[in-house]
């Protein structure tokens, strides 16, 4: 009985796992047809006797990305959209450049945990714990560290260095998706009551409606 007990459990546990990633491909590619109109949970199949070389390549990842904007960074992606090959492979990845003292801001990848190695510079890097401890583990990273941001968590990046910064990213999903928190709360289309957010914030309502105003 103990025995069937535990194989349960680690039939559980395994099919849990499973089921935290991109679902596993069931032929060797399934490069993205990008004009498909069949909806599906990822993207229609290229016929494979149409597949090229191209489809499973990017160039473009060692031009620096523009970090002139509010927060200081760019993030340039390659994912299926760049690379149709990596559709169902359950990978994608990103370049982030920093402007100095530039910022990743706080954002979530509903999808994908995310392994970040620094290229050149210094990062304070850092992620917060769900409810209802909201521990904040950070650390500071230098040329060649690496730090794993668990899937789903807040996270963010700063340059704390006098030059710039640049990392690269892989993420567990080809498509990962992003939310960035100020611009979800304080950005959305149509705007969230600002009753709801001076509650939530505990902020006057000409606080939410002035940060409301920058997005």
């Amino acid at each position: 009985m103990v025995k069937f007990i535990v194989l349960v459990g680690l039939l559980a546990l395994s099919f849990c796992v499973a089921m935290a990633a991109d679902h596993s491909p069931l032929q060797d590619f399934c490069v993205a047809q990008s004009n498909s109109q069949v909806r599906l949970n990822g993207l229609a199949c290229k016929n494979p006797s149409m597949v090229q070389a191209s489809d499973f390549s990017f160039s473009g990842l060692h031009l620096s990305g523009n970090t002139s904007n509010a927060v200081g960074s760019k993030v340039t992606p390659v994912a299926t959209t760049q690379i149709p090959g990596l559709n169902t492979l359950g990978i994608s990845l990103v370049r982030i450049d920093y402007a100095p003292w530039g910022i990743n801001p706080p954002h979530t990848h509903p999808r994908a945990t995310e392994i970040l190695t620094v290229v050149e510079g210094s990062l304070e890097v850092g992620f917060v714990t769900s409810n209802p401890d909201n521990r904040l583990i950070s650390k500071i990273l230098h040329k060649g560290d690496v730090f794993v941001f668990p899937i789903g968590l807040i996270h963010y990046q700063r340059n704390i260095g006098k030059g710039n910064a640049m990392a690269i990213a892989g993420l567990s999903s080809q498509n990962p998706g992003v939310i960035t928190i100020a611009n979800a709360v304080f950005g959305s289309e149509p705007a969230i009551s600002s009753d709801i957010l001076v509650k939530a914030f505990q902020v006057g309502k000409n606080v939410v409606s002035s940060i409301q105003s920058k997005f």
